[in-house]
C-alpha cells in the first residue's frame, strides 16, 4: 500500500474509519474518505484529520464522484448497514446500492484503479446451505423488509462483475459476515451494540425468537485486514470474510454478560419476518487464496468493544 492512493466511499463509518486508518498505517500516499454522514459519524474520523495524506469529504455519492488526481483504489462501504437503518433509509439504501455503486465503479474505470465492492452476507438471505460458500446463490424474499438491503447489495455485486466483464474494471467482491468493535452507534439495532448497551445500563436483554438463531462473530480489526488482503490480491469472485465460530443468540448474551459484568435476565420478543435462523462463513477461500482467518479471539474484542461503549457514554453529548 506504501505510496498508493485510496478512495474509500462510507470512510467515516464504522468499518470505513477503520479501513481509512489502515491504509494510513501501511504507509498510503493518499485516502480521501467520502461519506454523507446519513449513518457515518466525522467523529469516527477525527483522530485521522490532521495525519498526512487523509482528506475527508462529504458528499453523496449518488449524486456523482470526482476525484482529483491520479486513483489505485476505490473501496465502496457506502450503505446504510443495519436494519434499523435500512427499514428508516429503504429508498437511500436501494439508490446507493445501484446509482451509488455505478457512480463508484465509473471513478474506478476513469482512473483504471482496482475497485473493492463491499457485500454482505445477506446476499445468501435465510440460508438452506450452512456454513455457506460463496458458490450458493441464496434464499432471499425479494419484497420482503430486508429486501432493499439484501438486493441492492445483490445487485451491486451483479454491477460490479458486469463492469469487469464489459468494462474491464479490476474488480474485488467481499462479503462481509457479522462484524463488531468499537465506533459501532449504541442505537444502531445490531445485536451487538444492543446486548452491550443493556448489559452497561442494566437492563435485561432483547432476544428475538427462542436464542438459538445462530450468528458468528468477527473483530473489525480482523474484517479490515481481510480486506487489504483481498484489494492489493488478484482474486477474482466473491470471498467471505467473517470469523467462522458459531453462536446461538442466547449463547451470545450471556458471552456480553461475562464481559460488561452487567445486565439482567434475558427476554423473549417475536423474530423479525425473514430473520436468518443460521448465518456461519465457510472461509476456505479467504484462507488460501488469501491467507486470512480471524485471530482476535470473541472475548478479547468484545471487551474492546465494551471499553469503547463506556468511553463513548460518558463524553458529553455531541462529541
Amino acid at each position: 500500500m506504501r505510496g498508493k492512493r485510496a478512495v474509500v466511499l462510507g470512510g467515516a463509518g464504522f468499518v470505513g474509519s477503520h479501513l481509512c486508518e489502515r491504509l494510513l498505517d501501511d504507509g498510503a500516499e493518499s485516502v480521501i474518505a467520502v461519506d454523507n454522514l446519513i449513518t457515518g459519524n466525522e467523529q469516527n474520523v477525527r483522530t485521522l484529520k490532521p495525519r498526512a495524506g487523509f482528506q475527508y469529504v462529504k458528499q453523496d455519492i449518488i449524486d456523482g464522484l470526482e476525484v482529483d488526481g491520479p486513483v489505485d483504489y476505490v473501496l465502496n462501504l457506502a450503505s446504510p448497514a443495519s436494519p434499523i437503518d435500512y427499514a428508516n433509509l429503504p429508498l437511500e439504501t436501494l439508490r446507493v446500492g445501484s446509482i451509488g455503486t455505478e457512480n463508484a465503479l465509473k471513478l474506478a474505470e476513469k482512473k483504471k484503479a482496482v475497485f473493492l465492492m463491499a457485500s454482505t452476507s445477506e446476499v445468501y438471505g435465510d440460508p438452506l446451505v450452512h456454513p455457506q460458500k460463496e458458490d450458493y446463490w441464496g434464499n432471499v424474499n425479494p419484497i420482503g423488509p430486508r429486501s432493499v438491503y439484501d438486493e441492492a447489495k445483490r445487485y451491486s455485486e451483479a454491477i460490479s462483475a458486469a463492469y469487469e466483464r464489459s468494462r474491464g474494471v479490476e474488480v474485488r467482491i467481499v462479503r462481509i459476515f457479522n462484524t463488531y468493535g468499537p465506533r459501532m452507534r449504541l442505537n444502531d439495532g445490531r445485536v451487538v451494540p444492543a446486548f452491550v448497551g443493556q448489559a452497561l445500563k442494566g437492563e435485561d436483554f432483547s432476544v428475538f425468537g427462542d436464542g438459538s438463531q445462530t450468528r458468528s462473530f468477527c473483530y473489525v480489526k480482523d474484517l479490515v485486514d481481510g480486506l487489504v488482503r483481498l484489494v492489493l490480491s488478484d482474486v477474482r469472485g466473491p470471498v467471505n470474510i467473517g470469523n467462522p465460530r458459531e453462536m446461538t443468540i442466547k449463547q451470545f448474551a450471556e458471552a456480553v454478560r461475562a464481559a460488561s459484568g452487567g445486565g439482567r435476565e434475558i427476554v423473549y420478543h417475536p423474530l423479525p419476518k425473514d430473520d436468518p435462523k443460521q448465518r456461519q462463513p465457510d472461509i476456505t477461500r479467504a484462507r488460501t487464496l488469501l491467507g486470512w482467518e480471524p485471530k482476535v479471539l470473541l472475548e478479547d474484542g468484545l471487551r474492546e468493544t465494551i471499553a469503547y461503549f463506556r468511553e463513548v457514554a460518558g463524553r458529553p453529548s455531541g462529541t
